[in-house]
């Protein structure tokens, strides 16, 4: 599904935020990215949604080399994924439903399309009754929940997310991640970036830790707690 080869990503700056980079994630696999602040983490998702392009090496998403991927066609390739932000980007002149809708709307679906996608959405992170608010009514938790909601409603192969928890409490980082677990229930590939090595230490799942901009870690951690 995924797949990095030797890949480089050096800024106009001199910086080498990625170097060498090399991995595989299979279609269906949850996987976690650590890393030190600076490490290359949200580099590297930048690079699998297009936002940016390696300075050297290939990506691939479902046999699509991204590198042979024109300007045009970008939009059209991330239909495919979901994206989850930390600070949720929301529309605070907007209702739920319609930060929801946005994506939807953008794809050209007919209204009653919508209405069920939504729907269907906010069922899922368990905000159904909320869809007539405004998102600066919610609750941080709330408000990330409405982030998801907006990433998966266009039924996306892949969802990524970068530092979705990192603005909440235990409590509620550890409801955000049994969400994300749900949807790689059925069949989504998930690839969550965190600096909470606790928390991704107790999902038993692969982890993927960047150190410097080198991939320095491959594996699914026996510990509570992953070396920083």
């Amino acid at each position: 599904m995924i797949t990095f080869d030797n890949v480089n990503k050096r800024y106009a700056s001199g910086q080498d935020a990625l170097v060498r980079v090399s991995l595989e994630i299979p279609s269906g696999d949850m996987v976690f990215l650590t890393g030190h602040s600076g490490a290359g983490k949200s580099t590297l998702l930048r690079l699998l949604t297009a936002i940016e392009r390696p300075t050297k090496g290939s990506i691939l998403v479902a046999g699509q080399n991204l590198n042979r991927l024109r300007n045009g066609q970008v939009p059209y390739y991330r239909r495919n994924l979901g994206i989850v932000f930390q600070n949720h980007q929301l529309l605070f002149d907007r209702s739920v439903y319609d930060n929801i809708a946005l994506p939807l709307s953008v794809a050209g679906c007919n209204k009653r399309e919508v209405g069920r996608r939504v729907r269907a959405a906010l069922d899922k992170v368990g905000l159904l009754n909320k869809e007539k608010q405004n998102p600066i009514m919610l609750s941080g938790g709330e408000q990330q929940r409405v982030g998801i909601a907006r990433a998966v409603v266009n039924k996306p192969a892949i969802l990524v997310a970068d530092e979705p928890t990192g603005n909440l409490d235990p409590k509620l980082s550890q409801e955000i991640m049994e969400l994300f677990t749900d949807f790689n229930a059925v069949g989504v590939t998930v690839l969550v970036a965190s600096h909470d090595l606790e928390l991704v230490a107790r999902m038993r799942r692969r982890v993927l830790t960047l150190q410097s901009g080198q991939l320095i870690y491959d594996g699914v951690p026996s510990r509570e707690v992953l070396p920083s």
